[in-house]
């Protein structure tokens, strides 16, 4: 069983940094692919990024250029670097394992955190 523990979130001015962290509880080494999703409120879930075989993709158009996704497998753990954040960066952010590449799109696996709240106030 895998279980992903998402933190870093809190509450940000515009134009700050946030660093999120995803704990996994199993060898990342058993773990080839992750993603970083986002929900706002009233909307979708939202893919953000995601790394695999050492090689990051990030999706969302609007955070080009401010997100970056890292791993450290010696931790078990994925971070979420976030840069010139904006008041439509507030949602709740979720990371996710497991998942399956198919033509360089990341399609979610099984296993998901609770998730971690970012608030960016203008």
């Amino acid at each position: 069983q895998v279980q992903l523990v998402e933190s870093g979130g809190g509450a940000v001015q515009a134009g700050g940094s946030l660093r999120l962290s995803c704990a996994v509880s199993a060898s990342v080494f058993s773990i080839n692919a992750m993603g970083w999703y986002r929900q706002a409120p009233g909307k979708q879930r939202e893919l953000l990024a995601h790394i695999a075989s050492g090689r990051a993709t990030i999706y969302a158009d609007s955070m080009k250029g401010r997100l970056t996704i890292s791993r450290d497998n010696a931790k078990n753990t994925v971070y979420l670097q976030m840069n010139s954040l904006k008041p439509e960066d507030t949602a709740v952010y979720y990371c996710n394992a497991g998942g399956s590449i198919s033509g360089s799109y990341y399609f979610s696996g099984d296993y998901w955190g609770r998730g971690t709240r970012v608030t960016v106030s203008s």
